[in-house]
């Protein structure tokens, strides 16, 4: 009592302000936090970004290198797109691959151009070199092929650099890869985690669409034809913004890519099965109607919304002992027993399709779920830090 009256006193007297040390650690758990580092991408990744490019300048004007400038612009080609973990491994080793094979073959022309010093064979041989990297361009190994074209012409010119302007461009190339691989690492965002904060905020959604159908509630509750166009588009749009993260997901986490395919896929079902819901029968039908629904399918969509809120709360707050991902729902015994007595509900027959339509939608939920559980030892990728609470 004694303490919560000193608290009291210590609030009527106003905020007390921070200690540095107290800003310091809140700066320090937003920078480690995985949800706010998701929140902030952009900021994050473009902090990091205009640090590497300061950091080339200082290294090349501050030493006085020739020709500094091409180590700011590597830095900004090799890790001005790259974000996700996932893609920074593979996408760093192409972009460094294809600089070092380009600065090499424009070192090669500038020596050929000295020895030989002829400018209509250099420029054939550039030429070639454009065709092959064009050829190669399109298809698997595209990026590195494109980035030795673009390195080979920075290098060489059209063939009349001179040999220490070729060897000075190269060395730079070199410095912003080094600065541009070290930048890549600071804190980076990992795909992982837009893929699960996203996933978790569509399984939300699809839980109070799935309430508010099936609950039982008044007609104020139904959802109207603006709101289920704003609804689902939102849906929608995470839906193609998971499709996109799925490749470095796979790559972080080491879960096959067809694992996240059938994920995908049934996600994909589930908006379909509720968008077929929210437009059909059920939502024209008047309170009493809803009502007698909701009474004979109550078991099952407590269970599905129970699922759905479950399985979001353990993606977006993956690495606590609070949330983990929810058991198998068990059947109740007394719908069990009636379900064997009557396997037909009591509805009229304009309700049996969002009856049935439910079943196979609860029959996904529980299948995603399934998928879930068994790779959270891969995606829950965070062991010691604990995202922010939600409010």
């Amino acid at each position: 009592m004694a303490l919560s009256d000193q608290d009291h006193s210590d609030s009527s007297a106003g905020p007390t302000p921070r200690s540095p040390r107290s800003r310091l650690a809140r700066i320090w758990r937003i920078a480690t936090s995985p949800f706010y580092r998701y929140r902030h991408a952009k900021l994050i990744h473009g902090l990091r970004v205009g640090i590497a490019m300061l950091v080339s300048i200082l290294a090349t004007t501050g030493v006085d290198i020739p020709h500094g400038i091409w180590a700011s612009v590597t830095v900004l080609v090799v890790i001005g797109g790259l974000q996700h973990q996932g893609g920074i491994r593979k996408k760093a080793a192409e972009r460094a691959a294809g600089t070092l094979l380009g600065a090499s073959l424009g070192l090669g022309l500038i020596l050929q151009q000295n020895l030989i010093g002829s400018l209509p064979l250099t420029y054939l041989l550039m030429a070639a070199i454009a065709g092959v990297c064009g050829w190669y361009a399109i298809g698997k190994a595209g990026y590195v092929a494109l980035l030795t074209a673009i390195t080979t012409v920075i290098v060489a010119g059209h063939g009349d650099n001179l040999i220490d302007v070729g060897l000075w461009r190269t060395a730079n190339v070199l410095i912003g890869i080094v600065i541009a691989l070290a930048f890549s690492f600071a804190l980076p965002l990992h795909a992982t985690y837009s893929w699960r904060y996203l996933l978790a905020d569509n399984l939300r959604e699809c839980a109070r669409i799935y309430t508010r159908m099936v609950a039982g509630e008044s007609a104020a509750g139904v959802l109207s034809a603006d709101e289920q166009i704003k609804i689902f588009l939102r849906l929608g749009t995470r839906l193609v913004q998971l499709r996109a993260l799925m490749p470095s997901v796979a790559k972080e986490i080491d879960v096959p890519l067809s694992t996240l395919d059938e994920i995908q896929r049934l996600h994909r079902s589930m908006l379909s099965a509720l968008e077929m819901m929210s437009t059909g029968t059920l939502a024209h039908v008047d309170a009493a109607a809803r009502a007698a629904f909701a009474q004979q399918c109550g078991t099952e969509w407590h269970q599905v919304r129970g699922v759905l809120l479950g399985t979001a709360r353990a993606l977006r707050f993956a690495g606590t002992t609070r949330f983990r991902m929810p058991e198998r729902p068990s059947p109740d015994a007394s719908c069990t027993d009636d379900s064997q007595a009557n396997p037909l509900p009591d509805l009229p027959p304009d309700l049996q399709g969002p009856y049935w339509l439910g079943l196979r939608l609860a029959e996904q939920v529980e299948r995603l779920r399934e998928l879930l559980a068994q790779t959270e030892p891969n995606w829950n990728i965070e062991r010691h830090v604990r995202p922010p609470v939600a409010q």
